[in-house]
């Protein structure tokens, strides 16, 4: 394997100053001369494999990127980071174009509310992207991927659109532009915190309400599938951790519960929560310590 010398010099640097330790502190513990992690750190000399698996072990940095190796050293600047996956203009444009050539009236009204009613608000910002993306980008890419499913149900379709709507705009599930069976849809998938308590005394009956509509449950599992897509840019470590414990608990269960009660929703089902575990088992070997 070709050694490259800048990049070892470098992650020999970075790593002594993500642990605190001086040029002087981590050549004492290894047993050399502060002159000689000067020059591993400016790329005039190499250290030897011992010196070097020591450093590894003084840093808690993983040998292999010490050796320039490991992505997960690479500089976020050397990556295209995406910080939208889809552009909103273009799935409004889709689902508006399909709601007119198919006769949903219930997506088409809840999909301009939608827009009307999120305006000014934007998605958390990714960690290494200056732009913010819109919120309806959120609401838009679940709702483009139920068509890519194939699901023409209005009222399904009209209350992904609207699924946020109530918790963050301050709307009231009577002003909704739709009808009382997609009322209902909204009513399971929002989440009510009562005075004095916390969301995690009341997530349970949440998410045991939400079972007892097979739609109320493909909101909600393309909503966190949607969410779990996108964490890596904006979570710290311990709200990954958090978030993935949450979809363990509640999220994938929901899957199964769609696929054994509601059978003409089993595809869907399966090919979300196999999005999902895919994403969150990816995350956990990163995340892990």
């Amino acid at each position: 394997m070709h050694m490259n010398l800048d990049l070892i010099s470098g992650a020999i640097a970075r790593a002594r100053i993500k642990t605190g330790m001086t040029q002087e502190q981590l050549a004492e513990r290894i047993g050399v001369t502060a002159q000689a992690v000067s020059k591993w750190e400016n790329g005039k000399n190499l250290p030897d494999i011992e010196n070097l698996l020591e450093i590894a072990e003084y840093t808690d940095t993983p040998y292999s990127v010490l050796l320039g190796i490991d992505t997960a050293e690479i500089p976020a600047e050397t990556l295209m980071i995406r910080n939208r996956l889809f552009n909103e203009e273009n799935m409004f444009t889709r689902i508006r174009t399909t709601a007119q050539l198919e006769h949903l009236p219930e997506t088409y009204h809840a999909l301009q509310y939608m827009r009307e009613r999120h305006a000014g608000q934007f998605r958390k910002r990714a960690k290494y992207t200056t732009h913010l993306v819109a919120y309806i980008n959120h609401p838009l890419m679940m709702a483009c991927q139920a068509l890519a499913f194939g699901i023409r149900d209005d009222h399904l379709l009209a209350a992904i659109l609207l699924h946020d709507v109530i918790e963050d705009t301050g709307a009231t599930l009577d002003e909704l532009p739709v009808s009382e069976e997609t009322k209902e849809i909204v009513r399971l998938v929002t989440l009510v915190v009562p005075e004095g308590k916390c969301k995690r005394d009341v997530k349970p009956d949440y998410y045991d309400n939400i079972q007892e509509s097979g739609k109320a449950c493909v909101v909600k599992i393309l909503d966190r599938c949607n969410n779990v897509s996108t964490m890596a840019a904006t979570f710290n470590r311990e709200k990954m951790r958090d978030y993935i414990e949450e979809t363990e608990n509640y999220i994938l269960p929901l899957c199964d519960i769609l696929k054994d009660n509601y059978p003409e929703y089993s595809d869907i089902a399966f090919l979300v929560k196999y999005q999902i575990l895919s994403v969150i088992e990816t995350v956990k070997n990163l995340i892990v310590s």
